[in-house]
C-alpha cells in the first residue's frame, strides 16, 4: 500500500496575481503611484489648475534638462561613482555655446545670428566641450584612481567659475533663433506632427513588445499570456496618445499666432486656432531615453557597465577594461550635460550665470528616487525619468500653492531620504 499524500510526481501550480502575470516591476508601479498621488493632491490644492494642459506643458519642458542628465547619472552611479559637477559643466557648455553664437560666428566667421550654420556650430562646440571635460574626469577617476567624489567636487568649483570667466559674469543673449527652438515654448512639433509622432510611438511600442515575445518563444523562454501583452501595449498606447492629446489641447495665444503669421508676411484667418503640441525639447528627451535604454540593454557597453558596477573585481578579472569604461561613462555624462545645456539655455533664450545651479543635486536625487542603487550595479533609465518627474511635480506644485523656495528644498530633501529608506527596505525584503 502506498501513501499518495507524499507523491511529488504531479506538477505543482503556483497561484499568480495579476501583477505577477503581467510581470510588471513593483518598484515601477510604486513610483507611478507616487507620481499620480502627487499630481492629484496638488490638483486639489490648486483648485484644478495643476492638471490643466498649460501646466502639464510647462511641467514637461521644466523636467527635460534634469531628466536628460539623470539618464547619464544612472550609468555613473551604477559603476559605483558619483558626479557632483553636472550643473557646473552644464553652465560651462552653455557659456561656450552662447559665446560661439555671439562672438565666434559673427566676428570670427562672419555668420551672425539666425544664420543656418550658427546653431549647428554652437551645438557642436557645446557637445565637444561636454565630452572632453567629462572624459577628463573619467580619466582622473579611472586611470589615476582619484575618487570620483573628489574629482567632481573639484569640477563643481572649477567649471562653474570657468563659465563665469568665459562670459565675464554677464548675461549673454539673445541667442540664435534656430537655437531657441530646442527650449520648448519657442519650438514645438505642432498638432499634426505631434499626432503623427504619437501614432508612430505607439506602433514602435507594439513592435517592441511583440518582437520581444517572439524572441523569447524562439529561444523557448517562458512568456506572458497574450492578454497580458495586449494589456501592457494598450496601457502604453493610452499613455502616449493621452499625453499628445493634452499637449495638443494647449492653445497658442491669439497674439502670438498673429505675430507668427506676420513674420511669414501673411494675415491670420479669422477664428484660426492652433495648439502647441509636443515640445522639441521633450522629443529630444524621448530620443535620449530610447538611445540610453538601448545602450543599457542591447549593447556590450551596457552589459559591461552593469557588470562592473555589480562586481568590479570580477569584471576586471573577466577582461573588462574598467579604466576605459570609466572614461566612457563620464564622457557620456558630459555629452548629456551639453544636451541639457542646449535645452536649458534655449528655454531661457539667453545664458545666465546661475544656469544649472543645484542641478547636480536634482539629478542625483532623480536617479536615486528612480531606484538606482548607490551601492552600484542596479538602475534603470525609465526610473530616473520618473524620479525627475516626481521631483519637478513636487516643486511646481509647491510653487503654485505658494510654498517658499527654502521650504520646497526641505521637502525635496526629505523625500530623497525617504525614497532611499524605502528602497533599502525593499531590497532587504526581496533580497536584491
Amino acid at each position: 500500500m502506498t501513501d499518495n499524500s507524499t507523491d511529488t510526481s504531479a506538477p505543482t501550480r503556483v497561484r499568480r496575481n495579476i501583477i505577477q502575470t503581467l510581470e510588471v516591476d513593483t518598484r515601477l508601479l510604486g513610483m507611478i503611484g507616487a507620481f499620480v498621488l502627487v499630481c492629484l493632491v496638488f490638483n486639489v490644492l490648486t483648485d484644478g489648475r495643476f492638471l490643466t494642459p498649460r501646466n502639464i506643458f510647462n511641467l514637461t519642458i521644466q523636467t527635460v534638462s534634469v531628466a536628460i542628465m539623470a539618464t547619464g547619472m544612472v550609468f555613473v552611479i551604477v559603476t559605483r561613482n558619483i558626479d557632483l559637477s553636472v550643473g557646473a559643466l552644464l553652465a560651462t557648455c552653455s557659456a561656450m555655446m552662447a559665446m560661439t553664437q555671439t562672438l565666434v560666428t559673427p566676428e570670427w566667421l562672419g555668420l551672425g545670428l539666425n544664420h543656418p550654420l550658427t546653431a549647428p556650430i554652437a551645438i557642436l562646440v557645446g557637445a565637444l566641450t561636454g565630452i572632453i571635460i567629462g572624459g577628463f574626469h573619467g580619466w582622473l577617476v579611472g586611470y589615476l584612481a582619484v575618487p570620483a567624489f573628489i574629482v567632481t567636487l573639484g569640477g563643481f568649483l572649477i567649471w562653474r567659475n570657468v563659465a563665469w570667466y568665459l562670459t565675464t559674469g554677464q548675461t549673454i543673449g539673445p541667442l540664435d533663433g534656430n537655437f531657441q527652438m530646442f527650449g520648448g515654448i519657442n519650438g514645438t512639433l505642432g498638432e499634426t506632427w505631434s499626432l503623427v509622432f504619437g501614432v508612430l510611438a505607439v506602433l514602435v511600442t507594439f513592435f517592441a513588445i511583440f518582437n520581444a515575445r517572439r524572441s523569447k518563444l524562439a529561444h523557448n523562454f517562458p512568456v506572458k499570456p497574450v492578454w497580458a501583452e495586449f494589456t501592457i501595449a494598450g496601457v502604453a498606447a493610452i499613455a502616449i496618445l493621452g499625453l499628445v492629446g493634452i499637449l495638443n489641447s494647449y492653445q497658442i495665444p491669439e497674439r502670438r499666432l498673429v505675430r507668427m503669421f506676420e513674420a511669414r508676411g501673411e494675415v491670420m484667418p479669422e477664428g484660426y486656432t492652433a495648439g502647441y503640441g509636443v515640445p522639441i525639447s521633450v522629443f529630444i528627451l524621448i530620443m535620449v531615453v530610447i538611445v540610453m535604454t538601448l545602450v543599457a540593454r542591447r549593447t556590450r557597453l551596457g552589459r559591461y557597465i552593469f557588470a562592473a558596477g555589480g562586481n568590479p573585481d570580477a569584471a576586471m578579472l573577466s577582461g573588462i577594461n574598467t579604466r576605459m569604461l570609466t572614461v566612457k561613462v563620464f564622457a557620456i555624462m558630459g555629452l548629456l550635460c551639453a544636451i541639457s545645456a542646449i535645452v536649458a539655455s534655449s528655454r531661457q533664450t539667453f545664458h545666465s550665470n546661475d544656469i544649472g545651479t543645484l542641478d547636480e543635486l536634482r539629478v542625483i536625487a532623480a536617479a536615486v528616487i528612480g531606484g538606482t542603487a548607490l551601492s552600484g550595479g542596479i538602475g534603470t533609465i525609465y526610473g530616473a525619468i520618473l524620479g525627475a518627474l516626481i521631483m519637478q511635480s513636487l516643486q511646481s506644485g509647491m510653487a503654485m500653492v505658494g510654498v517658499d523656495a527654502p521650504f520646497q528644498n526641505i521637502v525635496v530633501g526629505a523625500v530623497l531620504v525617504f525614497a532611499v529608506l524605502i528602497d533599502t527596505l525593499y531590497r532587504k525584503r526581496t533580497g536584491d
